[in-house]
């Protein structure tokens, strides 16, 4: 089954800040539909959990002595390094230049 709502999310994801239970609402959403052809459903709904987490770990890390989840940005004090959030000094996104 596919979640509607972040509040309907399971228990072990409850604890995630708001946008890190986006990430996993859909992440977890997407791959259900995608095993839309697999029959078992204990195997589709665990595929999608585990999508779901890496999603939410390439961007958060649980820090163990809090138990809180954090931004990795914010825990390295450095801003991304995901292309997709770079900016150039034009404002536009940063393209990769092929080394010849």
């Amino acid at each position: 089954m596919s979640y509607k709502s972040i509040g309907e999310l399971p228990k072990t994801a409850r604890n995630l800040p708001n946008r890190a239970k986006t990430i996993y609402l859909k992440a977890y959403n997407s791959t259900w539909e995608d095993y839309v052809d697999v029959h078992n459903e204990m195997a589709r709904e665990k595929a999608s959990h585990n999508a779901a987490w890496i999603a939410v770990k390439e961007e958060y890390m649980k820090d163990e002595e809090t138990g809180t989840w954090i931004k990795i940005d914010v825990l390295s004090g450095k801003r991304s390094r995901h292309p997709r959030h770079r900016r150039n000094r034009s404002g536009g996104a940063s393209e990769s230049k092929a080394h010849a």
